[in-house]
């Protein structure tokens, strides 16, 4: 006689991949996607220059307000992204960034690359910064983030390695409005890909985070389970995106640690984005270097970036993130004091060196500040790191403003280059003290 049906219990379905991976590399192409543009300045500056006449300071205020956008859009960007889903900002960013370099090509007056290059594709990239990886990672992933956020940056550099070689040829021959075609097909192109496969959470596929302990029988989660493999903090419940940015700054600008990440990620933002994102390529014009030339090396950098950042978050899951970051700013300045001696018409082997070791330490700065954002802050942590982010992107942007007033005045970049040194190791010294045990010691005001 056999057994009764109900006493037959069907084998339980096993995912081999778990859904969060797949968000991940829909994140990755969305970001490489929106990196097009990172690498668009330093290559179009002297064309630009060579047909309107405009000054390098004028190319640089429209790079300065870019960047402002591109710091001061993300914490609002990271709320929004809370309040109406991942896919949805993602999405719209990449229309603006889109819109704005294909619009480019109409330009005609100095105000109206202001229009263009800063307002549309500042707001764009700025719902796509860095604190996007950061919200994925969080949303997705109770464990391995660091690696996640480091996989994710390393998005950004992607893109600007597979378009800085074909925006320079194409800036050559036949023109900078092309390479401005490209940009904004580049953003388009992965529209359809968010809006298919880039789901806002966990709960929209009935899976945990990755990592997850699920909770126990009596509701409460595993205590045995680690701070890695908790399910995340439960975020504040949904409300006006403008508000909570502008609350979760007022409770973290009580905290010390989160000024020190401010000051530290400033000076990232001036020594990356502002200064050798931007005035590369034209200090080397000035040496004799062929646009194209240099435009390689910076390619050169960005492959590098993907590995020095992958790097990067897989050492933040396992070592102190301030020690991390004290070494990465302290490298990066040590490369930037040479960098005047080695700029020649000509590449030499030590300039190979550089940017190679610029390019692992470029944005390997990002994984252990998010950490210490989300250790500290919980789960504001995502909002706090769009608030640092923003300071990074106002030094990108005044770097980027004051090293083209440097050039002006001066003929050269070289002051602009020995400053940004300098402010590396006040960086570093910064992340050095920040306190081991930060957590513990600074009190995050609790939410209203």
């Amino acid at each position: 006689m056999s057994a009764p049906q109900d006493t037959l219990t069907p084998a339980p379905v096993r995912r081999r991949i778990h859904p969060a991976w797949g968000v991940a590399a829909v994140a990755f192409l969305a970001l490489v996607g929106a990196a097009g543009f990172r690498a668009a300045p330093g290559v179009l500056m002297v064309p630009l220059q060579n047909e309107f006449g405009w000054s390098t300071t004028v190319l640089s205020a429209a790079v300065s307000i870019n960047l402002v956008l591109f710091g001061l859009t993300a914490p609002f960007a990271a709320a929004l992204m809370e309040r109406f889903g991942i896919r949805a900002v993602t999405a719209v960013a990449l229309i603006l960034i889109g819109a704005g370099s294909a619009l480019t090509v109409l330009v005609n007056q100095s105000w109206q690359i202001l229009l263009t290059w800063g307002l549309l594709i500042g707001l764009g990239t700025g719902s796509m910064a860095l604190v996007f990886a950061t919200t994925v990672a969080n949303t997705w992933f109770a464990k391995s983030r660091g690696l996640v956020i480091g996989i994710l940056t390393a998005g950004s550099a992607a893109g600007q390695l597979v378009f800085l070689p074909f925006i320079a040829l194409l800036a050559q021959d036949p023109g900078w409005r092309q390479a401005s075609l490209l940009i904004g097909a580049g953003a388009l192109a992965v529209v359809p890909l968010v809006l298919k496969f880039l789901k806002n959470s966990p709960a929209d596929v009935g899976v945990l985070p990755y990592g997850a302990t699920p909770p126990a029988a009596d509701g409460t989660s595993d205590e045995t389970a680690g701070p890695e493999t908790a399910a995340p903090e439960a975020a504040e419940p949904s409300r006006n995106a403008a508000v909570r940015a502008l609350q979760v700054l007022k409770r973290a600008s009580k905290v010390r640690t989160f000024w020190a990440l401010v000051a530290g990620f400033a000076i990232c933002g001036a020594t990356t984005n502002g200064l050798i994102g931007t005035h590369f390529i034209p200090s080397a014009h000035d040496h004799g270097m062929p646009e194209t030339t240099a435009a390689g090396l910076l390619a050169v950098v960005g492959l590098f970036d993907i590995v020095g950042t992958i790097a990067s978050g897989w050492l933040t899951d396992r070592f102190n993130p301030r020690i991390l970051l004290a070494v990465y700013y302290q490298f990066r300045g040590i490369g930037l004091l040479v960098l005047p001696l080695l700029l020649s018409a000509t590449v030499q082997p030590s300039m190979i060196v550089f940017v190679v070791i610029y390019g692992l330490d470029w944005v390997a700065t990002v994984p252990p500040t998010a950490a210490i954002c989300r250790q500290v802050f919980g789960a504001d942590g995502s909002v706090v790191f769009g608030w640092v982010f923003a300071a990074h992107q106002l030094g990108a942007a005044a770097a980027a403003l004051a090293a083209g007033a440097v050039r002006d005045a001066t003929g050269q970049y070289t002051y602009a280059w020995f400053a940004a040194a300098a402010m590396c190791t006040i960086a570093a010294v910064i992340s050095a003290t920040i306190r081991k045990d930060a957590r513990k010691t600074d009190t995050v005001p609790a939410a209203a």
